[in-house]
């Protein structure tokens, strides 16, 4: 499938700088394929579903990934970068790094800056492999739960180049970029969709009779990035750790059986349940990782509703919700996004996407 298709223009006004507050009160573009769009807040969410539906939330937390230090030991300590990516072992991150061209394998970089003290004092990392477009594997010189302290105290939170481009981060992102579920570290990006949700409305979600559950899946930075190639079947998808306990899976399913549907709050939830559901629909309980790649044509097993953010063109994530919602659906979603002025990305508005079933 061609990846130029996933395109369309979005002006940078659209681009949300920051969440909307109360949280809940960010905007809802409600699609459902065959019928239409409507406009409405988060905080109507309950009133779109029924007693017994299962709204299903990632509880990873973004950890402080972006450091900042200089290469030492050679005559000349050049500034470094580097966005931590995925968590190899207890001491081993693979990181991307800017610029990259400063460093060489067996390079020591000592992350740390003046006024911030972490145990003795830095944080170092040896350059273990360098790979392509500014990969780099470090091997810290602490590991496991020292390691994890190091980078929470040294570390800022990695937000995305769309925001960080255009005003530096904040004491007020630290908070933002968490969801009120966060609860086990690892993610290097913030599961979006789940920056809606207030104690409000998990409570309103409850007493309409709809039931949550968490599973987790750590976000790494690939999430977010455009296609590259041309076919997207020349895509190469990150892959990410997630869990679903037996107890969940159980859950869901006796909904299903029941009547009830499955809510995916963001892409996140979506593939990861996806990952963990058979042919005939029984989602398993899952500890592993996953590369899922969905693009239109693929048959949904899972998930029967999906609350999402609006994406970036050509990326992995608006194939998605094309492939849920349907090419077209979506298009036109979109542009009545655009066009009515909804805020686009990490900090932005809302939709509420019914599955499309006229191919299922």
């Amino acid at each position: 499938m061609r990846t130029d298709i996933f395109d369309f223009e979005l002006p940078a006004e659209n681009i949300a700088l920051r969440p909307a507050s109360p949280r809940d009160a960010a905007r809802l573009l409600v699609v459902q394929p065959g019928i239409g769009v409507q406009d409405h807040v988060v905080s109507d969410l309950p009133t779109w579903l029924k007693p017994g539906d299962q709204l299903v939330v990632n509880d990873t937390r973004v950890i402080s990934a972006q450091l900042t230090g200089r290469r030492i030991g050679r005559e000349t300590e050049p500034k470094i970068d580097a966005t931590l990516i995925k968590r190899l072992d207890g001491s081993r991150w693979q990181a991307l790094v800017r610029p990259a061209k400063k460093l060489v394998e067996g390079d020591t970089v000592r992350f740390g800056n003046e006024g911030r003290v972490c145990l003795l004092g830095h944080l170092d990392a040896q350059v273990e492999h360098k790979g392509d477009a500014g990969e780099i594997i470090f091997s810290f010189s602490f590991h496991g739960p020292a390691l994890d302290q190091a980078i929470a105290e040294l570390g800022a939170p990695p937000l995305p180049p769309y925001i960080a481009g255009k005003r530096a981060p904040d004491e007020r992102d630290t908070a933002d970029y968490q969801t009120m579920f966060a609860a086990n570290d690892g993610a290097v990006a913030a599961p979006t969709a789940g920056l809606h949700f207030t104690p409000a409305l998990e409570a309103a979600l409850k007493a309409r009779g709809v039931g949550l559950h968490r599973i987790t899946l750590h976000v790494g930075a690939g999430t977010f990035l455009p296609v590259k190639v041309d076919d997207t079947a020349e895509h190469k998808m990150h892959s990410e750790w997630g869990t679903i306990s037996r107890a969940t899976a159980d859950a869901l399913n006796a909904a299903h059986a029941a009547g009830g549907r499955v809510v995916a709050v963001g892409t996140t939830s979506m593939r990861l349940l996806e990952s963990a559901t058979s042919e005939d629909g029984v989602i398993h309980p899952f500890a592993d990782e996953t590369a899922i790649f969905i693009t239109p044509g693929y048959r949904f097993r899972a998930v029967d509703i999906m609350l999402t953010n609006f994406h970036l063109p050509r990326s992995t994530l608006f194939m998605l919700v094309s492939a849920f919602a349907g090419m077209d659906t979506m298009k036109q979603a979109y542009a009545h996004a655009i066009a009515t002025g909804y805020r686009f990305y990490s900090y932005g508005d809302a939709s509420l996407l019914f599955r499309d079933t006229s191919n299922q």
